[in-house]
């Protein structure tokens, strides 16, 4: 009996040994993504995560703007594009020369906040048809203070503030609000990066700007944020009114882009199983709008099955 209790202690310890090195098996390699700034902290809170578990995994997280993004996933120059509208057809097509496999990813929604200076006092919310008057290619030289947007504003130089054209945030705006996607007027401060805009109005009283609700909720000590009504009256953006689609229409979802190649590597498959798997509370916890459950499990499927 004590022989049969030792061989069987024996054969119990061998297989935890076994099960231990196995888990000890640490990836390794570079994971090499780019693109939106709007989706850059969600990914790049996702990757710092996972650079804790896999830590001889590099995982690079670069921001390029959307269309940036799109150009070095279409050449094969990362694994992974961030962005912030579906692909376009000269972006298919890059891919296709280049024999480029890809898999489109949803992985949050997102508001666009229309902000302004703590000192403006006179705006409180816009309606789509003003946003159109100020951003529209004819606005460019014609429409230049406040005065020219709504009677009783100040007659002041408004200065705007918005994303890059490059950026995929800029082309939903232009598509929702002028109705042309990438057509604004040119006259404006643009960057690729978000806190700049954020930097830029904070010190402006006579600004304006639009991009990801992300970076409003980041710095709302520094910024206002005014309601849009798209018809049905003024709504505020807001995790609550973006996730009901009551935030219309500057609501949008945003995706990461995996191209096949790099979906049959280990620590490419690991890291995007792992995405979906925390990207609800992980883009929550960022400020962003967490998918429902099931859009994720769905989303995982998707990709195990592209990975194979």
């Amino acid at each position: 009996m004590k022989i049969v209790k030792a061989l069987s202690f024996l054969a119990i310890t061998f297989l935890i040994s076994c099960t231990g090195n196995k888990s000890n098996n640490k990836l390794s390699g570079i994971i090499k993504i780019d693109g939106s700034s709007t989706v850059y902290p969600i990914t790049e809170a996702i990757a710092e995560e996972f650079r804790a578990l896999e830590p001889d995994v590099k995982v690079t997280v670069g921001v390029s703007g959307t269309g940036g993004g799109f150009k070095k996933f279409g050449r094969g120059e990362i694994d992974i594009a961030n962005v912030s509208r579906p692909i376009r057809s000269s972006e298919k097509s890059m891919c296709e020369e280049n024999n480029i496999q890809y898999l489109q990813l949803a992985i949050a929604m997102d508001g666009i906040a229309v902000v302004i200076n703590p000192q403006n006092d006179w705006i409180t919310d816009i309606t789509v048809d003003e946003l159109r008057k100020i951003w529209e290619p004819a606005a460019e030289g014609k429409i230049n203070k406040w005065s020219d947007i709504r009677a009783g504003w100040p007659d002041k130089k408004i200065n705007l503030y918005g994303p890059d054209p490059a950026s995929g945030t800029y082309d939903f705006f232009t598509e929702v609000i002028v109705g042309e996607t990438g057509k604004s007027r040119g006259d404006y401060t643009n960057s690729s990066d978000d806190n700049v805009l954020v930097q830029g109005i904070s010190t402006d009283k006579f600004g304006l700007a639009f991009f990801g609700l992300a970076y409003y909720e980041e710095n709302m000590d520094k910024l206002k944020v005014i309601g849009v009504n798209g018809g049905n009256g003024v709504v505020i953006p807001t995790y609550e009114s973006v996730s009901s689609n009551n935030y219309m229409p500057l609501s949008r979802q945003v995706f990461i882009y995996v191209t096949q190649d790099a979906a049959k590597r280990q620590e490419v498959k690991k890291f995007v199983e792992f995405y979906l798997d925390n990207a609800g509370k992980i883009s929550k916890d960022v400020g962003y709008v967490s998918l429902p459950a099931v859009k994720y499990q769905a989303e995982k499927e998707k990709f195990i099955e592209f990975s194979k």
